[in-house]
C-alpha cells in the first residue's frame, strides 16, 4: 500500500510517498522511508508522531493513503510570545 511520510524543520520540509507492506505500523513506515538517515537527530522515543494531524502511537496500524507526520517539539509557547500587531513599526 502507498502512504506518505512528512517531516518539517525550519527551512526544510520533506514529504515522501512510499510503498509499505499491508499491516505496516507507523514505526515500520518511518524506518522504511529512510527519513531517519536523512535526519539522524529525530528521536522517535521523544518526538510525537501522528496520522493526518491526529497523535498516534508508533505501533498504530496504517491504511492505504495515510500520511505519517513526525512532529518537532515546540520551542516557544505561543501563549507567552508577544504578538506583533499588523502595521506596528519595529
Amino acid at each position: 500500500m502507498q502512504i506518505g511520510v512528512a517531516y518539517s524543520e525550519p527551512g526544510q520540509q520533506i514529504w515522501l510517498n512510499i510503498e509499505v507492506p499491508d499491516e505496516s505500523t507507523v514505526s515500520q513506515a518511518i524506518e522504511r522511508s529512510g527519513i531517519l538517515k536523512q535526519f539522524p537527530h529525530i528521536d522517535l522515543g521523544a518526538q510525537k508522531v501522528g496520522v493526518f494531524g491526529r497523535l498516534v502511537k508508533l505501533d498504530a496500524a496504517l491504511k492505504p493513503g495515510d500520511r505519517v507526520e513526525i512532529y518537532r517539539a515546540i520551542i516557544a509557547d505561543p501563549e507567552t510570545v508577544p504578538r506583533k500587531d499588523i502595521g506596528e513599526d519595529d
